[in-house]
């Protein structure tokens, strides 16, 4: 598991903790509120006052009564009785209606502030935005290749002199070169190439890059100098000096990458793999001498 497959782990799991935490205080306000007292805070006097105020007496306005009888007032039996029926009236007790009405005020958002389900939402969008962004960001990681060095990008292996000086030994004998940054090694092309390496740029300045790995299984074939080939140890393939099948189970050729010179410098495109079939005539004569596998058999048996 790679340091970035490890991070979006993380990540992810930062963000589910915090979309839980997140609901949790969202509930926990919620019970907070249900089960708040609506009376909380106010004090014993206004809780007496506030009760129902049937039967409670409401004294009538005084009005003035002029000291001169009107001409047309009535006989005194009749004033009389209508005392006595005030007063049997004021002895009844009198009622007030409280009507109750609802006031709906509508405040701003600055006013009212961010609700529970306003955070709760802005929270899941923010957790779940967070990990799709980075969910993206390491996919795009994994399947683009590099822009600049290593691996899968344009290797600059140096000044094409220097690399054609190295390539071969002071008796005039093949010794490819290995650039680890580009897994490759770097061998001496032929004069004329065959007809199936014909318009793939697999050549520069008479030099061949060949990945470094047997087709066969993927195991790294080591160059051996007595044959002047390379040689898998893992199931006994060998190929020539510029990596044309000889035997063993290999399907093909070895693989190698697409050349070019930038100026005077040799550039291996790592992220162009060229794979060719098994070459009915080889370019390069192989063996030249004894086989490395052969000699390690004999020493191990």
């Amino acid at each position: 598991m790679t340091v970035a497959n490890l991070a979006l782990i993380a990540v992810a799991a930062i963000a589910i903790l915090g979309a839980a935490g997140a609901f949790a205080v969202a509930f926990r306000r919620s019970q907070q509120q249900e089960k708040q007292d609506p009376t909380a805070g106010v004090s014993a006097e206004t809780r007496a006052a506030d009760k129902s105020m049937a039967g409670v007496r409401v004294e009538p306005i005084a009005v003035s009564v002029p000291d001169s009888e009107p001409e047309d007032s009535p006989p005194a039996e009749e004033q009389v009785g209508s005392d006595l029926t005030a007063e049997e009236e004021d002895n009844e007790p009198v009622a007030v209606h409280v009507v109750e009405t609802q006031r709906i005020v509508e405040v701003s958002a600055e006013e009212g502030g961010v609700s529970r389900r306003q955070f709760f939402n802005r929270a899941i969008t923010v957790t779940f935005g967070s990990f799709l962004a980075l969910m993206g960001l390491n996919s795009l990681a994994f399947f683009w290749p590099k822009l600049t060095g290593g691996f899968g990008a344009d290797v600059d292996a140096g000044p094409v002199g220097d690399l054609q000086k190295k390539v071969l030994a002071p008796d005039g004998s093949v010794l490819p070169l290995f650039i680890p940054e580009a897994r490759t090694y770097l061998v001496p092309a032929p004069d004329s190439l065959s007809e199936q390496f014909e318009g793939k740029s697999v050549e520069a300045a008479g030099l061949m890059a060949l990945f470094q790995r047997c087709v066969h299984l993927g195991c790294r074939v080591p160059w051996c100098g007595p044959s002047q080939g390379f040689e898998c140890p893992c199931h006994g393939s060998k190929y020539n000096s510029i990596g044309e099948y000889f035997a063993g189970p290999a399907p093909r050729n070895l693989d190698r990458f697409v050349v070019e010179l930038r100026g005077n410098n040799f550039i291996i495109k790592t992220g162009s793999i060229i794979e060719t079939p098994r070459a009915p005539f080889r370019s390069v004569d192989y063996p030249q001498g004894p086989s490395c596998i052969a000699a390690t058999a004999e020493a191990e048996a």
